[in-house]
């Protein structure tokens, strides 16, 4: 290995902060038939698991429940594109108070804010008006792709 690419490798606390300090990912898992099918998704952690909110009659809580294990591409947003992806058991958590928990919390990244304490309930509500469920996936191993610069005349440029 180059000395290049050692440095553009990370450790497994390098990629859980890369996880941790990002929100969103592909959740990916393969349909009984056809292609494997990728929606975009935001997620939270919990531990080294992540944690993804759904409607049970989703095609990813199905998934998660026929396969017991999905996998995920989580994107860091910035140019020039650098993601990891991880692979491994998922099930679906019973826990409702983390489903809460989960809902909230990717209810704040997507809009930028705390939520106030009186959203709770309605989130609740929410959930059980829309049969949500949480998804856990419980990463096993990990794909890092660093980003990749064009030099000086890569593009096709002079």
């Amino acid at each position: 290995m180059t000395e290049e690419a050692r440095a553009i490798m990370m450790n497994a606390e390098q990629r859980r902060a890369f996880v941790r300090e990002h929100r969103t990912c592909i959740f990916a898992f393969q349909r009984k038939q056809g292609p494997p099918s990728m929606s975009v998704v935001y997620y939270t952690t919990h531990g080294d698991d992540i944690l993804i909110a759904t409607m049970e009659a989703r095609a990813k809580a199905k998934a998660v429940q026929r396969i017991g294990e999905a996998s995920i591409c989580v994107l860091d947003e910035k140019w020039p594109l650098t993601y990891l992806q991880l692979y491994g058991p998922a099930r679906l958590d019973p826990n409702f108070d983390l489903l809460i928990d989960t809902m909230v919390r990717v209810g704040e990244i997507m809009s930028g804010q705390p939520l106030p304490r009186e959203a709770r309930p309605i989130v609740e509500e929410m959930a059980r008006r829309e049969d949500r469920v949480l998804i856990r996936l419980s990463p096993e191993w990990t794909v890092y792709t660093p980003p990749v610069h064009l030099n000086a005349g890569d593009d096709g440029s002079k």
